[in-house]
């Protein structure tokens, strides 16, 4: 019915209108990508969901802007947010634009792929088109402090990957496939979204290096350089209006420039430290 009405909007006559402007809805998607529960105010599609159907929603909305400012994080949710913003790009008939900012990298790039051209500025670290996994062996430092570590399990692979235990090279293996299957899955949604517009070659654009957007226009991962209103204005008129869709903030984020909702403040000064380690992979 929306669209319905929307369609019968456009072919009314400027005045009865009100002489409207075109309207851009600009919707910010900061953040590491994850589930609260591994990181505190991470970027998922249960807590953007709304914001991303506001942003279709607004009156008299010409195209969707999405401001990107993203190290990455889960594949899981970054695809999650991406399909959805495509299914009502569709749906609505409404065209997406996305503008990376500081960062969009690895999830944070694959985030861009819901729009229809993607944008940055000439400084921004775009690609990483990669997956990675971290962590820690404190076999030793257990052995030396002199504590036992017991594990008993129902299942030869139960404790795969203890950090508590030696590295053992069938667990690396193990680890190692199920990232080329999350890299394949990666480089198939890339091919998919930008097509015959990629012009590097995939060994280099697929091997988790991260470019400068001068660098990644290049290769075609992205459309151009420019910022979000001087690009939206060249293709909607000077006129053209915007309305941020925004989301609430949390105290300790707030402090650090960092977007999110209310929680506890220990909580969320262990999160953040967790979240910087991902920004400081790109110099931020």
């Amino acid at each position: 019915m929306l669209k319905k009405i929307r369609t019968l909007l456009a072919k009314l006559p400027l005045p009865l209108l009100g002489d409207t402007k075109p309207v851009v809805a600009i919707l910010p998607l900061e953040g590491v990508i994850g589930t609260s529960g591994k990181f505190s105010e991470a970027l998922n599609l249960a807590g953007v969901e709304k914001r991303i159907e506001a942003a279709f929603d607004v009156f008299g909305v010409k195209a969707v802007a999405l401001a990107i400012n993203s190290p990455g994080g889960s594949p899981v949710q970054s695809e999650l947010i991406m399909r959805r913003i495509r299914k009502l790009s569709e749906e609505k008939e409404i065209p997406v634009y996305a503008f990376a900012e500081d960062v969009a990298a690895s999830g944070g790039y694959m985030l861009s792929l819901a729009a229809d051209e993607i944008y940055a500025s000439a400084a921004s670290i775009i690609g990483s088109i990669g997956v990675i996994s971290a962590g820690f062996g404190f076999d030793k430092a257990i052995e030396k402090v002199g504590v036992d570590r017991r594990v008993y399990t129902a299942g030869e692979n139960k404790s795969i990957l203890d950090p508590f235990q030696p590295e053992k090279e069938e667990d690396v293996k193990f680890l190692k496939e199920i990232q080329k299957d999350i890299h394949g899955f990666f480089k198939d949604m890339v091919k998919e979204r930008r097509g015959d517009k990629l012009k590097g070659t995939q060994k280099v654009m697929f091997s988790g290096k991260f470019w400068t957007g001068t660098e990644a226009e290049k290769m075609g991962l992205i459309d151009g350089v420019g910022d979000l209103q001087s690009v939206m204005k060249e293709k909607f008129g000077e006129k053209t209006k915007f309305n941020r869709i925004e989301g609430e903030k949390s105290f300790i984020k707030s402090l650090l420039g960092l977007g999110g909702r209310k929680r506890a403040i220990s909580r969320e000064i262990m999160a953040v430290l967790d979240e910087r380690a991902h920004w400081g992979r790109f110099g931020l």
